[in-house]
């Protein structure tokens, strides 16, 4: 008798055609649990996905709506895509979003009497600084004290809220507003118009400058992998660390960079918060958004490709804007966070048939002995 054994191996010969059907398939998968997930909520599965994608982008000034929901998530997803491209895990996007609003409110406050070019290259650095310098923290502390970035990147996010909160509750910093009407309802003050920035308006469709630049660095981080030395060796050492500081690859300083360039990213996303939309440093919305922790889904969907981390934060984006114009007693807000995650699910189950495969394979069982008693 011959018994079945299981077992899953890792492919050392990825076929093309598993790149495209798996994620779609993943996305079959994922569309039939929702389906289910709404019938058990009493929800017409037909009728509700109907209403979603008109909402997302086809109602008026939904798809304007739709870009603005994707532009914060296009850059934290990018921030997650160049270091996990890496193997580093930085999971501090949020901390670093914060950090950069923060240089970029700084640089609009302190260059109030300069042109809007001026301002807009000024917000864009100082985010990119900032971001910069606290992505770099648990880089440092990866590469010489071998510490696990996973968690020092993540603590480190609640260290910048706490700051965060520091700066407009808790003191009368630069860039709390210190009117009599402030001081009873603290909050950050408002930047001169200058420091607004542009909207790119093709007929009815609004365009955010923010999202214009993420396009711009998602190509930028895809030269950097593709066509440089850096991004060759940056991979190498991701691929297989021993290879390469046997190549002679400076290691350390590529962790470092590299988490300094996530955070880079991160940060300007955190720019584009104060220039594209608040036009404050609104506290309390940026932490309840959790921009940071959705980029790494976004980032996880697109498999860390930058063209498509931007894709797939427009789709996420639309989602969370069609969630967002149905909520009511009929639609609960928690509903469009399920779908995101059963669609994570879905789409991380599929990658592991991308890296492995399952074989069954029979083995003859052992021989049974027979004892008996001949009369």
């Amino acid at each position: 008798m011959s018994i079945p054994q299981v077992r899953i191996e890792r492919r050392l010969h990825r076929r093309r055609w598993l790149m495209v059907a798996v994620p779609l398939g993943s996305l079959v998968i994922a569309h039939l649990l929702i389906a289910l997930l709404l019938v058990a909520t009493g929800h017409p599965p037909v009728s509700t996905f109907r209403r979603l994608f008109d909402a997302a982008y086809l109602a008026d000034g939904a798809l304007t709506n739709s870009l603005i929901a994707a532009t914060p998530l296009a850059f934290t997803g990018l921030a997650a895509a160049v270091a996990f491209r890496m193997r580093l895990f930085n999971i501090g996007a949020e901390g670093q979003l914060y950090f950069g609003a923060i240089g970029a409110a700084g640089m609009a406050l302190l260059l109030a009497g300069q042109s809007k070019p001026v301002l807009i290259v000024a917000m864009v650095a100082g985010g990119a600084v900032l971001g910069a310098a606290w992505g770099a923290i648990p880089g440092l502390l990866r590469a010489f004290l071998r510490t696990n970035e996973i968690i020092t990147s993540l603590m480190l996010n609640y260290v910048a809220a706490l700051f965060l909160n520091y700066l407009i509750f808790d003191s009368l910093s630069y860039w709390r507003d210190t009117s009599p009407a402030a001081r009873v309802f603290p909050q950050g003050k408002v930047l001169v118009d200058a420091a607004t920035w542009p909207v790119l308006t093709v007929g009815s469709l609004g365009i955010p400058f923010g999202f214009l630049l993420a396009i711009v660095i998602a190509f930028g981080i895809w030269v950097l992998y593709t066509r440089t030395r850096f991004g060759f060796e940056a991979q190498v050492i991701g691929d297989s660390p021993r290879a390469a500081r046997y190549a002679g690859m400076r290691t350390r300083r590529k962790i470092v960079a590299i988490m300094a360039l996530s955070g880079a990213v991160a940060g300007i996303g955190g720019a584009s918060q104060i220039g594209d939309f608040r036009h404050t440093l609104d506290v309390k919305g940026m932490q309840q958004a959790g921009y940071g922790y959705a980029g790494i889904v976004v980032a996880a969907l697109a498999r860390y490709n930058p063209f498509a981390v931007v894709l797939v934060a427009f789709l996420i984006g639309g989602l969370q804007n069609a969630g967002y114009a149905l909520q009511g007693a009929d639609f609960p807000s928690g509903l469009v966070g399920v779908m995101q995650g059963l669609i994570l699910f879905a789409m991380l189950g599929g990658e592991l048939l991308v890296q492995y495969r399952v074989t069954v394979s029979r083995r003859p069982g052992r021989p049974h002995l027979e004892i008996g008693v001949s009369s």
